[in-house]
C-alpha cells in the first residue's frame, strides 16, 4: 500500500543546493567537518572563504587563508595535499620506477582516484534550459548524476520477490528526462554491468522523453531535496558495509558537497528487511532516515537532483575489488574518511595517555576463529605495568558508537582474521593493528592497514601456534578460517612489545603525548 503521508513529508522539503548563511554562527558550525578539513573545503568553495573572511562571526577566520587541496583540484601542488603515499618497499614488478609506484598508489587508492574518475565524466543526455533534464556519468556508469530525472515505478512490483538487485525495473520510457540523449554512447558502457559494480542496469533504458517530467506535472511526487542512490553490500559485515560508506564519501568529494540535508535512497528491489548493524554511521552523511526504493513502488517519482553513488564492489574500486600495488601505504582519502566519520559521530580521542599504552584484544562469540587461550593472553598483558588492557567482543550488545570509542582509543588493536579488524580504520594515526593470525588470507587486512597508513603485524612463528583441527568449511572441507586457535604466551608478548615500541616512537604519538603533558602542567602565579 502506498504511504501517501510519508510521500507528503518528502515532497514538502525544498532544499536544492547547500548554502550557508553568514548572518548566523550556527550556519557556519553546520559545516560540521573536522577543523583540519576546513582549508580544503574553502579551496573548493572560494566564495565561502570570502564570506568567512568578511564575517566577524566565522569561527574559521584564522585558517581561511591556509592553502590546502585534496589533490584532485586543478593546480593542486603536492606540498599542499594532506599527505602523499609512502612507498619504501619494492613494487614486485608492478612498475619499473619509484615515481610510477607512487603514482599508481595515488591514482588507485587515494584522491588521485577522484581525479581519474573526473576525467571520465561525460554528458549522456544534454538539456538546454533549467526545466530540461541532464545525465552525466563516468565510464561504465560507476557513478552518475542527474537532474529532473523521471522514474515510473507503477509496474515495478518491488513489494514482492526476494531479489535485491533486479535488473528489469525499467523498460524504455520508464526512466529518463527531457534532454538530447546519446543513445549509442550509453550502449557502449555496459561492460561492468553487475549489481554492485555499476548503475548500467538501472540506467541503460534511460530515455529522451517528449515531456518535461516536473514542469508538465508528470510525477506523482517530486523530491526536491538532493538525493543519493546507493546499492548496499552486506550490512551485517563491517568490512563489506564500510565499502559502501567509503564510496559514498568519495561521491561527496566528486559532488563537492558534504551537506547532511540530503536524502539517501537504498536501491533495494525487494521488500526484504535489510539488517544494518552499523546504521548509526548514516548520521555522518544525512540528517534524515534512509529511504527504501520500495517506498516509491507503484508511483511515478521525479528527483530534482540525484547522484548514483560509487559502489562497494566496483572493479578496481575502493576497497573490496582493489588490487593494491605492493610497497606503499598511507591513503589520505581513507584517513580523511576516518576523520570525517569520527567527527560527525562525535567520537573523541582521549589520548595518548601520559604513561600508558592502550591495548585492546578483540574476542569473538562465534563458532570459529576464536582465540582459545584469550584469558591467558589478557592476564599476561595485564602483568605489564605500561599496558592498559581491554578484552572486548564487538557484538550487538555494544552500540556501534561505543565500539568506535574503543577502537579510536586503542593504540594497539589485536584480533584474529575477521570483519572486526575493519575497526583499524578508526584507530589513531600512530596505532598498530595486529592480525594475530590471518587464517591463510594474507592480503585482506594487510592491504586495509596500508590504506589507513597503520603499522600491520601478524603471527610470525607457526610452531608457536596450535590449530584446534583442520577446519570444517560447509562445502570446501578443511579450511583455516573454520577452526579455532591458541597462541604461545611468550611469543605473543614479544610481538606486543614490538608493537608498543612502534607506538612509543611514532612522531604523532610523541607530539600528542607532549601536548597532553603540557596541558596538565600546573600554572605557577608569581606574586
Amino acid at each position: 500500500m502506498l504511504d501517501w503521508q510519508w510521500l507528503t513529508r518528502v515532497s514538502l522539503v525544498l532544499v536544492v543546493t547547500f548554502d550557508i548563511s553568514v548572518d548566523c554562527v550556527r550556519s557556519w558550525l553546520d559545516l560540521n567537518i573536522p577543523q583540519e578539513h576546513v582549508p580544503y573545503f574553502f579551496t573548493n568553495n572560494p566564495h565561502l572563504r570570502r564570506q568567512c573572511l568578511a564575517d566577524s562571526s566565522c569561527p574559521y577566520k584564522n585558517i581561511a587563508n591556509v592553502t590546502k587541496c585534496w589533490g584532485y583540484e586543478s593546480g593542486c601542488h603536492e606540498k599542499n595535499r594532506m599527505s602523499s603515499p609512502q612507498c619504501p618497499e619494492d613494487a614486485n614488478g608492478w612498475v619499473n620506477t619509484k615515481k610510477l609506484q607512487v603514482e599508481k598508489f595515488w591514482n588507485s587508492a587515494d584522491f588521485g582516484y577522484v581525479t581519474e574518475r573526473k576525467k571520465e565524466l561525460t554528458t549522456f543526455c544534454e538539456g538546454r534550459d533549467q526545466d530540461d533534464s541532464t545525465l552525466e556519468c563516468v565510464r561504465y556508469f560507476r557513478y552518475c548524476k542527474a537532474t529532473n530525472i523521471y522514474m515510473d515505478l507503477r509496474k515495478s512490483n518491488i513489494r514482492s520477490g526476494t531479489n535485491r538487485y533486479r535488473e528489469d525495473i525499467f523498460t524504455e520510457g520508464q526512466i529518463g528526462g527531457h534532454c538530447k540523449l546519446k543513445k549509442d554512447a550509453v550502449k557502449q558502457e555496459g561492460e561492468h554491468k553487475s549489481p554492485l559494480q555499476s548503475w548500467f542496469a538501472e540506467l541503460e533504458n534511460y530515455s529522451s522523453l517528449d515531456f518535461h517530467p516536473i514542469k508538465d506535472n508528470k510525477c506523482d511526487i517530486v523530491v526536491e531535496k538532493p538525493t543519493y542512490f546507493i546499492k548496499l553490500d552486506a550490512g551485517v559485515n563491517m568490512y563489506h558495509h564500510f565499502c559502501d560508506y567509503v564510496n559514498l564519501y568519495i561521491s561527496q568529494h566528486f559532488n563537492n558537497s558534504f551537506s547532511t540535508d540530503v536524502n539517501i535512497v537504498m536501491w533495494d528491489t525487494s521488500p526484504m528487511y535489510y539488517g544494518d548493524f552499523f546504521e548509526v554511521t548514516w548520521e555522518a552523511f544525512t540528517d534524515h532516515p534512509v529511504i527504501y526504493l520500495k517506498q516509491f513502488d507503484g508511483i511515478r517519482v521525479c528527483f530534482r537532483q540525484a547522484v548514483f553513488s560509487f559502489l562497494a564492489r566496483m572493479r578496481f574500486g575502493l576497497y573490496y575489488n582493489m588490487p593494491l600495488i605492493p610497497g606503499c601505504y598511507g591513503s589520505s582519502l581513507i584517513r580523511a574518511f576516518s576523520q570525517h566519520v569520527l567527527h560527525r559521530l562525535q567520537i573523541q580521542q582521549n589520548g595518548p595517555l601520559e604513561s600508558k599504552i592502550r591495548v585492546t584484544l578483540l574476542t569473538r562469540s562465534t563458532t570459529y576463529r576464536n582465540i582459545l587461550n584469550a584469558n591467558e593472553l589478557v592476564a599476561a598483558l595485564k602483568t605489564v605495568g605500561e599496558f592498559q588492557v581491554i578484552n572486548v567482543d564487538f557484538n550487538r550488545d555494544i552500540s556501534f558508537k561505543d565500539q568506535l570509542k574503543i577502537s579510536h582509543n586503542s593504540d594497539i588493536l589485536i584480533g584474529i582474521h575477521g570483519a572486526g579488524l575493519t575497526h583499524m580504520l578508526f584507530q589513531p594515526d600512530w596505532a598498530v593493528i595486529m592480525e594475530i593470525y590471518n587464517c591463510e588470507d594474507s592480503g585482506c587486512y594487510f592491504d586495509l592497514s596500508r590504506l589507513r597508513g597503520l603499522k600491520y603485524m601478524t603471527w610470525e612463528r607457526k610452531d608457536k601456534m596450535v590449530q584446534e583441527d583442520e577446519g570444517h568449511h560447509p562445502t570446501l572441507g578443511a579450511h583455516a578460517k573454520f577452526t579455532n586457535y591458541s597462541f604461545d604466551r611468550d611469543e605473543f608478548l614479544r610481538l606486543v612489545f614490538k608493537a608498543a615500541d612502534h607506538v612509543r616512537t611514532h612522531p604523532k604519538f610523541i607530539a600528542d603525548r607532549k601536548r597532553v603533558k603540557n596541558r596538565k602542567k600546573p600554572i605557577n602565579d608569581e606574586l
